[in-house]
C-alpha cells in the first residue's frame, strides 16, 4: 500500500522530480496508506479469521493460543477483547504522534548528519546484522552482492514495488519451480516450450529489460548532445 501510494502521488504530482528530495507529498502519501492498510487488515482478521498482513497473522496466532475464535461471534462473546483492541489502536496513534513530536529535534539532527557518515553507519550495521546470526562470511558476501545489484537497479531506475512483491511471492515461485522440474524430469526448457508459459516468460523478460534499455538510451543521448 505504501509503495502504491507513493507511485500514485508521484505520477499525479505537478513536480515528480522533487520526490525523494524533500517533497512532503512523498512522505504523507505512503504514511497515510500504511496506517490505513495496517488498520484495515484487522477487519478481515477479526470478522473472518483471514489475516491481511504479517502482523495480523501473528495476532491471529496469538488469539488462537488464547482460545479466541475470530468471527462475527467474537464481538458478542468477547466484547472486552474486541473493544480493548480497538481502543489500543487509538492509544497507539496518539502515543506515536506525541513521541514523534517530542523527537523532532533528534530526527532533524540525524538528517543533518553528513551522508558519508550516515552511509558508513548503515553499511556497518548491515554487515554486523548479516554476520551475527550465522557467523559466516558467506552472508556478508551475499550482502555485498545484493548491494551492488541494488545500486545498479537504482541507477537504471527500476521500480521498488515489483521487488517487494517478488520477495513475498518468492517462496511460492520456488515451490512451483521445483514441482515443474520434477514433473519434467529436469528439463529447464519446459518453461518456454509451451505457448502460454513461453509468452509469459517473454513478456517478463521484456518488462525486465525496458528500464535498462531506457537507461542506456538516456545516457547515450546525454553523451551525444554535448558533442553536437
Amino acid at each position: 500500500a505504501s509503495l502504491m501510494a507513493y507511485g500514485m502521488a508521484k505520477q499525479s504530482s505537478k513536480d515528480p522530480k522533487s520526490f525523494g528530495k524533500g517533497n512532503i507529498e512523498g512522505v504523507a502519501a505512503p504514511e497515510t496508506a500504511n496506517n490505513a492498510a495496517s488498520t484495515g487488515s484487522l477487519l478481515p482478521m477479526l470478522t473472518l479469521g483471514i489475516p491481511g498482513s504479517p502482523t495480523t497473522a501473528l495476532l491471529l496466532g496469538g488469539m488462537v493460543m488464547w482460545g479466541l475464535v475470530p468471527g462475527p461471534m467474537l464481538f458478542i462473546e468477547q466484547p472486552d477483547f474486541v473493544w480493548g483492541l480497538i481502543s489500543s489502536l487509538y492509544t497507539a496513534n496518539v502515543a506515536a504522534v506525541l513521541i514523534n513530536i517530542a523527537l523532532i529535534p533528534v530526527f532533524v539532527w540525524a538528517l543533518r548528519m553528513p551522508f558519508t557518515v550516515l552511509c558508513s553507519l548503515v553499511i556497518v550495521l548491515c554487515i554486523v546484522g548479516g554476520f551475527a546470526p550465522s557467523q559466516k562470511m558467506h552472508d556478508v558476501w551475499l550482502i555485498a552482492g545484493f548491494g551492488v545489484a541494488g545500486y545498479l537497479l537504482r541507477k537504471a531506475d527500476y521500480p521498488l514495488a515489483p521487488l517487494v512483491l517478488a520477495l513475498v511471492l518468492g517462496p511460492l515461485m520456488e515451490t512451483s519451480f521445483r514441482q515443474t522440474l520434477i514433473a519434467e524430469q529436469g528439463n529447464v526448457l519446459a518453461f518456454v516450450q509451451r505457448p502460454l508459459s513461453g509468452s509469459f516468460m517473454l513478456i517478463a523478460l521484456v518488462f525486465f529489460l525496458l528500464p535498462l534499455i531506457k537507461y542506456v538510451r538516456t545516457n547515450r543521448r546525454r553523451t551525444i548532445a554535448p558533442a553536437e
